[in-house]
């Protein structure tokens, strides 16, 4: 992929996850409306759902990062211990330009990674130990670059925000089908009728919607993570013949891991599950995709 490319491709990656999360702030503000109408007061709707929406990002943006670390069993670990891996990440937080962010281990033989938190000064890079055995220092210092252009591109937030707000949205919806049973406003006759049938496929569809939402979002992040890495090593190769170790590995699966979390790995946790619904609502991209696309810059 020549140079131009290689940033014209970060450039649409950013502005297409953006507009996926305008897409749910959308939904979320059409909701409010609807339910505030249902009762004779689309303002009361707006802030109602509005609400809502705050109080799920709170909690995401200050107790999401250590609700995860807790949850995958990840340990902080020392210089001392891990003297190698701390240089690595010291280092290449240095040429992205970030402080350097906290360092876990997660005793794992599946090979993966993730970063999480809320700012630069609140992050952290998390490796299993199958990771750090199985890559050669080339490819683990892709596979951590890739970790670092996630914090350094507020990878993290945006997909903690998508993820609170999609839930939220689900939240809304249902609210919005239970307040439609009973009708609201003292609607009657064929009007309650075309406006129940409306919540209730709402109700089902807003769920798939709004996974579909999130997981493109995710998909978007890590292609970009994917391309600020290999400028941050200089050497894409490195990243891309990690993804194929990573790819060859017969049991991914890692406990604690469940599809609120999966999209914050470098690869999907979950992707040993087979059938179609999972594939299509795989929280990464194909990972033969990735690996072409890298070794094309």
């Amino acid at each position: 992929m020549g140079k131009t490319n290689f940033y014209d491709e970060i450039s649409g990656n950013k502005f297409k996850s953006s507009l996926l999360i305008g897409i749910v702030l959308v939904f979320i503000i059409l909701f409010g409306y609807f339910i505030g109408w249902l009762y004779g007061s689309p303002i009361f709707g707006l802030i109602f759902s509005g609400f809502i929406a705050v109080i799920y990002i709170l909690i995401g943006y200050y107790s999401g990062a250590n609700i995860i670390l807790k949850a995958s069993g990840a340990k902080e670990v020392e210089k001392k211990d891990y003297p190698y891996l701390h240089n690595t990440v010291h280092g290449l937080s240095i040429a992205a330009g970030i402080p350097t962010p906290k360092i876990y281990i997660i005793q794992e033989d599946s090979p993966n990674a993730f970063a999480t938190g809320r700012d630069y000064k609140n992050s952290s890079v998390t490796v299993t130990t199958g990771l750090l055995n199985l890559m050669n220092r080339q490819e683990l210092e892709g596979v951590l670059a890739h970790e670092i252009s996630h914090i350094k591109n507020y990878d993290v937030k945006i997909m903690m925000l998508t993820t609170v707000l999609v839930g939220s949205l689900v939240l809304i919806s249902g609210i919005f089908f239970r307040m439609s049973l009973f009708g609201g406003n003292d609607r009657k006759g064929n009007g309650h009728v075309i406006i129940l049938l409306i919540a209730l496929a709402l109700a089902i569809l807003t769920p798939i919607i709004g996974e579909l939402i999130k997981l493109g979002v995710s998909r978007k992040r890590e292609y970009l993570a994917d391309a600020n890495g290999a400028l941050l090593t200089r050497y894409p190769q490195g990243l891309a013949n990690a993804l194929k170790k990573i790819a060859r590995d017969p049991e991914p699966g890692i406990p604690g891991v469940n599809k609120a979390t999966a999209n914050l790995w470098i690869e999907n946790p979950l992707r040993g599950q087979k059938g179609i619904m999972n594939n299509l609502f795989s929280s990464h991209p194909p990972l033969e995709d990735r690996i072409s696309k890298l070794e094309g810059m």
